[in-house]
């Protein structure tokens, strides 16, 4: 009964003061010129639209209301970028201006939002985190040097695929992608596998990678109404501590050991920890474990979704993956091993690689951003703190941009899509977002994606067991990234 009073009260009290925001914020809309959108319902305002798939609603709401659009969603103000002329203008027009992030709720456990390199603002702090990844991980030289230990987790994945081939058994391609990446980050942060193909460890990490994401992405009544944050009706916040909670456990006893056995290893971490010892006050013990926690999340998620999705689509359109797999195997009879410098060598590849970014991008909206002042786009006016998202997975299934918008087709980036890049430049295809935001793992994303796909194309045919390719479930499970509901299993045979 007393849970009862208190959540009674708690409800009175949010309704009563987004009463009276919405009421301001209604004489604002008017007063300044906000972007189109549907009109908001009392209290909620927009909420509804939502729906379970964001991305696929706020999509078919801009086809009505224009590529710059508006929406009351509680209390926030939230400017939706569907277009990539809009999208220009927020990410490098007035990149200045959008830099900022909205921070979700579920952001803020164990602090994250105050160290992470995803979540601070675009000062000294953030500066110097994007500086040390630059350095100590993707930068070329780096990237070169590591890249005997991505061979070897290739060819792990490889034989992993043959032993398959030989029994007959079926290959969770999204799963086996996910150990190899997750294999490739911990041992390039850590020198240490998390993960054996086929092992309950690699879907207990798998489940913990994917719950932060879903925990940070989802729709949440503590970001609509700020005033419900203590409350954390949804649970998302206690969820999201739990993850990290597990996550920085083994990170700290991974540090702890590196701490008795001083540079036995020439990893990420062993970098982090000089850097530490050198001045604690400018990069701490926290400072590593945030950042750690960025790098592996984001990438061990993205790079085997990615994969995932690119598999599916070619079982689904069995003469792109004949294509695809002649490319690869005339080369390596030609060439022999495919090395990522020889990528540029391998169009149709490319094209595949760019085509699945395309469809299915890892993050269907861009980590949001938000408004650090009033800003004027296409003659509307972005509110200052108004959060911004940026719906690319719109922008890759507009048909005004792209011919056969929902189809499969790598063939476009061979023809009139030829100069198209996803590395930030050219807005019709930004999956790794675009400006001073950009994801700095790209070019480590680049060369896995890439190369993970070619070893499960070059060697093997692959087939599904019981049903049509035609058949396969192809929706999606909403968060920062998107991840296939369904997994992708299919039987591989040896070339």
């Amino acid at each position: 009964m007393e849970f009862l009073t208190s959540s009674l009260v708690i409800i009175s009290i949010a309704w009563l003061c987004s009463a009276i925001i919405l009421t301001i914020n209604s004489r604002a809309r008017k007063s300044c010129k906000l972007p189109p959108g549907p009109y908001p319902l009392p209290i909620i305002g927009n909420i509804l639209s939502l729906g379970s798939k964001p991305h696929r609603s706020l999509a078919n709401l801009a086809r009505i209301y224009g590529p710059v659009m508006s929406l009351k969603l509680g209390s926030i103000t939230t400017v939706v970028i569907s277009s990539p002329e809009s999208a220009r203008m927020v990410l490098q027009k007035h990149d200045s201006s959008f830099s900022s992030r909205a921070i979700p709720s579920a952001a803020s456990a164990v602090r994250h939002d105050e160290f992470s390199m995803v979540w601070l603002p675009v000062e000294n702090q953030w500066r110097k985190l994007r500086k040390i990844c630059k350095e100590q991980m993707f930068s070329a030289a780096r990237l070169d040097a590591s890249q005997g230990l991505r061979r070897e987790k290739l060819q792990k994945l490889s034989e992993y695929v043959g032993e398959c081939s030989e029994t007959g058994r079926a290959v969770d391609v999204g799963e086996a992608a996910f150990t190899t990446s997750l294999n490739l980050m911990s041992a390039s942060l850590f020198s240490v596998e998390f993960a054996q193909f086929g092992a309950d460890s690699s879907q207990e990490m798998k489940d913990l990678v994917w719950g932060v994401m879903k925990c940070i992405g989802s729709p949440n009544f503590a970001d609509y109404f700020p005033i419900l944050k203590s409350v954390d009706p949804q649970r998302l916040l206690k969820q999201t501590k739990y993850y990290f909670g597990k996550l920085f456990a083994t990170f700290d006893k991974i540090i702890e050991e590196k701490l008795k056995s001083r540079g036995e290893k020439n990893d990420l971490v062993e970098a982090l920890i000089d850097l530490n010892l050198r001045d604690e006050d400018q990069f701490t013990r926290n400072d590593m474990k945030h950042l750690l926690l960025d790098l592996f999340v984001a990438g061990a998620d993205t790079t085997s979704g990615t994969v995932e999705w690119a598999m599916t689509e070619l079982i689904r359109n069995p003469t792109k993956m004949w294509k695809l797999s002649d490319e690869v195997r005339d080369f390596i009879k030609e060439n022999g091993q495919i090395e990522e410098s020889d990528i540029p060598r391998l169009p149709y590849l490319q094209a595949v690689v760019k085509e699945t970014f395309r469809l299915h991008p890892a993050a269907p909206f861009l980590v949001p951003h938000k408004a650090d002042s009033d800003v004027e786009i296409k003659g509307y006016i972005v509110p200052k703190n108004a959060q911004i998202l940026v719906n690319v997975w719109a922008s890759g299934r507009d048909p005004d941009i792209w011919t056969n918008a929902n189809e499969f087709v790598p063939e476009r980036f061979l023809n009139e899509n030829n100069g198209v890049d996803f590395r930030g430049r050219d807005f019709e295809l930004i999956p790794f977002g675009a400006g001073r935001r950009i994801c700095p793992g790209l070019p480590l994303a680049y060369r896995m994606v890439h190369q993970m796909l070619a070893t499960f194309v070059g060697n093997f045919e692959w087939r599904l067991q019981s049903i049509k390719p035609q058949e396969m479930d192809m929706n999606e499970n909403f968060g920062l990234s998107l991840q296939k509901a369904v997994s992708l299993r299919a039987i591989p045979t040896k070339l």
